[in-house]
């Protein structure tokens, strides 16, 4: 008997169709390789980017001077200062396609597009203050026991008192980007955070018997400095000294024990400093 020729076409059509079928889930598992092949390449250039970062950001650090620590003094039992340097003026901006630390010279244009005043952005004036601090007798004698530095947008950081500051604005504004996108600064080859950001308010970190002193130019309480240091500095109370690190403005005196003015006219805040060193100098007798 011959078959009729209507079911062997089924046949044949059922094959063809199953032949399809298996070549579709070829050409899916394929696609499916391949695109695995590119997220695992994808991921590993994703990774290898990130690390290459890392390293980077790594290298700039260990390259700025500021991160090597200075040697340990035998003064550092010794009574100590404080100083909390308030509303410094630390913004980063991406500018182009890099991030900075805002500053009235480099970035006047940039500022005046976004409709701010190029004359409150002066970073160099916590620099400048903070090399006044580091390079006095009082550092070197290891009388200094932390500084803190506020900035105008709140976020608080430490610097320990072994830190070098960078000598050069350029280096130091690398530094404060590294600190403010990464929080925390550490000693080369070591893991101890020189500089670290940490919870506000600062009275949280100032030690229980300190004797908090505000400086102000607008203050009526106008002393000389080295009668008033002389008074109030012993062997029992840590003197810790509130200076404004800004071009213009009052800092905050709630915490302040005392608000006192130290010249008959407005000082810059290096100033201020060197003149609370002296005095200091002078009343722990270091030569």
């Amino acid at each position: 008997m011959v078959r009729p020729y209507a079911v062997k076409g089924r046949k044949h059509k059922k094959r063809k169709i199953e032949k399809v079928v298996e070549e579709q889930k070829d050409e899916v598992l394929e696609a499916e390789e391949e695109e695995g092949v590119k997220e695992e390449e994808a991921g590993s250039g994703g990774e290898a980017a990130e690390a290459e970062d890392e390293r980077r950001a790594e290298e700039a650090v260990e390259q700025m001077a500021g991160i090597p620590i200075m040697p340990p003094v035998e003064g550092a039992k010794k009574p100590g200062v404080i100083f909390v340097l308030e509303k410094a003026t630390l913004e980063i901006g991406k500018v182009g396609k890099a991030f900075h630390i805002l500053n009235s010279d480099e970035h006047a244009h940039y500022l005046k597009k976004q409709n701010r005043n190029p004359a409150d952005y002066r970073p160099d004036i916590i620099h400048q203050a903070l090399l006044a601090i580091f390079d006095s007798p009082v550092t070197k004698a290891g009388r200094l026991q932390a500084v803190y530095v506020k900035t105008d947008k709140g976020v608080l950081f430490e610097i320990k008192p072994y830190v070098r500051i960078p000598r050069t604005f350029k280096r130091f504004s690398g530094l404060m980007l590294q600190l403010l996108q990464k929080l925390s600064i550490t000693a080369v080859g070591k893991r101890e955070k020189l500089l670290n950001v940490i919870k506000n308010p600062v009275t949280r970190h100032l030690p229980a018997n300190s004797r908090r002193i505000g400086l102000s130019y607008s203050s009526e309480k106008l002393v000389d400095l080295n009668n008033y240091v002389a008074a109030a500095a012993s062997d029992d109370v840590s003197l810790v000294f509130v200076v404004g690190a800004m071009a213009h403005g009052v800092i905050d005196k709630e915490y302040a024990d005392d608000f006192i003015a130290i010249s008959e006219y407005p000082l810059s805040a290096a100033c201020c400093l060197n003149r609370i060193c002296g005095a200091l100098e002078q009343k722990w007798r270091i030569r």
